[in-house]
């Protein structure tokens, strides 16, 4: 396994298509390790999805690929270009060329959908053209299926709807890379797979690079170029989705296949002791 991880960690960062890559990249809280010395390289034009049971570090190590985080140790580079030493000023011109599509959506509910679509736009340029604006958010709208959506509100909106003008404002920008944290979260099986569509639509259509962080592993399997999961902060299996279905480590079949560990089962079966009485409403009466 050491082997294999070390074999797949040479091969991704020798720098052939790599837009964003990784060095020996570990993030501390405190004490707690959340990421211990990762080196990752992500493939220009691909889509990389990240698995990982919850607290395993896979929305920290996304937004370490942006500097939403600074790293605690190790580097992290854009383009050739290190920039987790960047002052934030220059970090947001780097941060331009990536769109971030947030669990929940992260919409803004007093803004309508095309206010939401035009934050960034409004953020980052002096607006001297409304009218091309407006055709710009339909074009983006019009990209994941809401064109003519524009005056709605959040509230107004499914939750997929949510999603899906959240995808158009992550795009607003045009940018080569797309982060989705969890975007199919809520979501019932149908507008689940809509939303894979979109992420391979955009992918296609855009020539996007493409970061997924997941527990949906249809959704996975689905949309990956190449899987990777994290175990204790580590990357354990690294593979296209026939590497990761057939995978030896015990850990990734628990995983992929949503079976409870062994050491889980005995706490859950353990005998406990039940209490004799039942607390009734008239105990607390005075």
């Amino acid at each position: 396994m050491a082997e294999e991880n070390k074999e797949n960690i040479e091969s991704n960062n020798k720098g052939n298509g790599d837009i964003v890559t990784l060095k020996n990249l570990t993030k501390r809280f405190g004490d707690y390790v959340v990421l211990d010395e990762i080196s990752l390289g992500i493939e220009k034009g691909k889509t990389t999805v990240v698995i990982g049971p919850s607290g395993c570090g896979k929305t920290v190590l996304i937004k370490h690929l942006l500097v939403l985080l600074r790293p605690s140790g190790g580097e992290v580079y854009f383009k050739g270009q290190r920039i987790d030493n960047l002052p934030e000023q220059e970090l947001n011109k780097v941060r331009m060329q990536y769109g971030f599509l947030f669990q929940g959506g992260a919409l803004f509910d007093s803004l309508s959908v095309v206010g939401n679509v035009t934050f960034p736009i409004v953020q980052h340029y002096e607006i001297t053209d409304w009218k091309k604006v407006e055709e710009l958010v339909a074009s983006k709208l019009a990209m994941v299926g809401l064109d003519g959506f524009q005056n709605y509100y959040p509230a107004n909106l499914s939750g997929g709807q949510r999603k899906r003008v959240a995808l158009a404002r992550a795009i607003a920008l045009s940018p080569e890379v797309i982060l989705y944290d969890e975007p199919t979260t809520g979501l019932d099986p149908i507008r689940s797979d809509i939303i894979n569509e979109l992420i391979l639509k955009l992918q296609r259509e855009l020539g996007v690079t493409t970061v997924v962080v997941t527990h949906d592993m249809t959704s996975a399997y689905k949309i990956a170029d190449r899987i990777i999961m994290l175990h204790h902060g580590k990357i354990i299996a690294d593979g296209d989705a026939d590497h990761i279905r057939n995978h030896p480590h015990p850990i990734v079949q628990q995983f992929i296949n949503g079976q409870v560990g062994e050491d889980d089962l005995a706490v859950l079966r353990a005998s406990g002791t039940l209490t004799q009485s039942q607390f009734l409403p008239r105990d607390f009466k005075e």
